[in-house]
């Protein structure tokens, strides 16, 4: 998953308009995006789009917090049309993926029985934020994990979470490398916040550049124009690939915990390294 683009849930034209797009994942948003008297609506509209979908993106729907009655509505009126995945936000820590899964297990259809992923926005509370360092979130239906700043800030009273340079302040700085260990350490994909700015392709570039070079193995995006740059930045150099290829080689012919080439000593973190780089490339 490198571009996860959001949409609400509530608009058949901006639906549309994503859903032919090169995202590897559109989020059919039923949060923020919508207003509470068009909840009802937007979930119909969700349902009909997921039951129409037979090629593109990767379907997921962002379901609302489990402290509102909203989240099991959600629930029932999605499972049947079967998504790939849910997001769950506002998450409180990894005992809300265990709720959400047990709700899921409800409503989920039997021919589709344990593929609804589960990816958590896991830095919009203090606590869930502060369990990423403390908590294991391994869970069979967990897919990812992202971060993101915004509703962090609010929940902090922070006035700002970027400085004048337009970089992350260090709470966010510090939640965002959280976000990325704990996915690592949960064996799932780690996805990097949204940039906003949906207009400042240089900046986005930028913070993608980032993210991958840290080990994001994917972003968030809010407009369709994002997209084509996340994709790009988070695709594998040919050059990358080329190394990744000759790593594999030495190791398969070495057949030794540790093999040389071009004078650098490899061993397994070198290996586990370029098995993630093939892996990207096949899943362009």
């Amino acid at each position: 998953m490198r571009s996860l683009l959001f949409v609400p849930g509530n608009s058949a034209k901006m639906i549309a308009k994503v859903t032919a797009s090169r995202a590897d994942v559109i989020i059919l948003d039923l949060e923020d995006a919508v207003h509470p008297d068009a909840k009802p609506e937007a979930r119909r509209l969700v349902v009909e789009t997921l039951a129409g979908a037979s090629t593109g993106p990767r379907r997921f729907v962002r379901v609302n917090s489990l402290d509102t009655a909203w989240c099991r509505e959600d629930v029932e009126a999605i499972l049947p049309a079967a998504p790939d995945g849910l997001v769950l936000p506002k998450s409180s820590g990894p005992e809300d993926v265990i709720r959400l899964s047990e709700l899921v297990d409800r409503h989920e259809p039997r021919a589709n029985k344990g593929a609804t992923g589960i990816i958590v926005v896991c830095t919009e509370t203090p606590s869930s934020t502060l369990s990423l360092a403390a908590k294991s979130w391994r869970h069979p239906r967990l897919a990812g994990l992202m971060w993101g700043g915004e509703d962090l800030s609010a929940a902090i009273g922070a006035t700002a979470n970027r400085d004048d340079q337009s970089r992350y302040t260090a709470p966010f700085l510090m939640a965002r490398n959280l976000c990325l260990l704990a996915a690592r350490a949960a064996g799932v994909a780690p996805i990097d916040a949204v940039f906003t700015d949906f207009r400042d392709g240089d900046g986005l570039i930028r913070e993608a550049d980032a993210a991958r070079r840290d080990g994001f193995s994917g972003k968030a995006a809010i407009h369709p124009s994002q997209v084509e740059i996340i994709n790009r930045c988070f695709a594998p150099t040919d050059e990358e690939r080329r190394w990744a290829g000759r790593v594999i080689a030495a190791f398969e012919s070495g057949g030794k915990g540790a093999v040389q080439l071009d004078g650098v000593m490899l061993d397994a973190p070198h290996l586990k390294q370029a098995r993630l780089i093939l892996a990207a490339s096949r899943a362009e």
